[in-house]
C-alpha cells in the first residue's frame, strides 16, 4: 500500500530544508570571510615625470600569530604578477634597472612602507607588486598583492600638476592600516555581519512558520 504524505507534511519537511540551506549559507559566509583575512594594500595607480620620483605605499595585514622571530621579509616584482624581482630586503638584491634609483623606507616589524623610485625612466612605467613574507607560530607564510599599482610616466615636456594617487577600488580585510587609514578588518567584520543578520532576518520568519506548522500539525491529530 502506497504511503501518502499529507500536504501539512510536505510543508513542514520543505521548511526544514529551507531552514537548513539557510543556516549552512550562514556557515560558509563566516568561513568564507575567516579566509580572507590576510593580504596588502597599494594604490591602484600612480602618475610621475621622467626624471622625477614616485611613491608607491604600501600595507599588509594578516591573522596569524607571528614566531617569536617573524623574519619579516619585502619584495618588490614588476610588470606581471609573477614578473621579475626588482627587490628583496632580505637577499639585499636590488634589480639592474634601479641601481642606485631605488629606496625602501620600511623597518623589520612594521606593517606599511613605502618603495622610492627616483630619476624616473620612460621604461619605469609598469605594474608594481609588492610581497611579503614572515614566519609565524604555524610556519612560514608568504602572500603579494594582486592588482599591484600601475605606474604611468609622463615626457618631462609634458605640463601636469605634481604625482598623483588613485586610490584601489578593490576592498581589502585586514587586521591594522596605518597612518590613519580605516581599519579594513572593521569593514570586512561589517560587511559579515551584515550579511550574517540579512539571513537571519529570513531564517526567524521561517523558524516561526516551522513551529506553526508543527503545532498545527499535532492540533489537527
Amino acid at each position: 500500500m502506497a504511503l501518502l504524505v499529507s500536504l501539512p507534511e510536505q510543508n513542514l519537511a520543505m521548511a526544514w530544508i529551507l531552514l537548513l540551506l539557510l543556516l549552512a549559507a550562514c556557515l560558509h559566509t563566516a568561513g568564507y570571510q575567516k579566509t580572507q583575512d590576510y593580504g596588502v594594500n597599494q594604490p591602484e595607480q600612480l602618475t610621475g615625470i621622467q626624471g622625477g620620483s614616485i611613491e608607491i605605499p604600501f600595507s599588509f595585514y594578516f591573522p596569524w600569530e607571528l614566531a617569536k622571530d617573524p623574519q619579516m621579509s619585502i619584495a618588490w616584482r614588476w610588470k606581471v604578477f609573477f614578473g621579475e624581482v626588482i627587490y628583496n630586503s632580505t637577499l639585499l638584491f636590488l634589480h639592474e634597472h634601479f641601481k642606485g634609483r631605488l629606496i625602501m623606507n620600511w623597518t623589520q616589524g612594521q606593517t606599511s612602507g613605502v618603495l622610492r623610485i627616483l630619476n624616473l625612466k620612460a621604461n619605469d612605467q609598469s605594474t608594481y607588486f609588492s610581497r611579503i613574507f614572515l614566519q609565524a607560530t604555524e610556519g612560514m607564510k608568504l602572500w603579494q598583492s594582486r592588482a599591484g599599482t600601475k605606474l604611468i610616466i609622463h615626457a618631462l615636456s609634458t605640463t601636469m600638476a605634481s604625482p598623483s594617487i588613485i586610490p584601489s577600488a578593490v576592498p581589502t580585510a585586514g587586521l591594522e592600516n596605518t597612518r590613519g587609514q580605516r581599519n579594513p578588518s572593521l569593514l570586512n567584520l561589517g560587511a559579515m555581519v551584515g550579511m550574517v543578520m540579512a539571513k537571519v532576518v529570513v531564517i526567524i520568519p521561517l523558524y516561526g512558520w516551522v513551529i506553526f506548522l508543527w503545532w498545527k500539525q499535532r492540533t489537527a491529530e
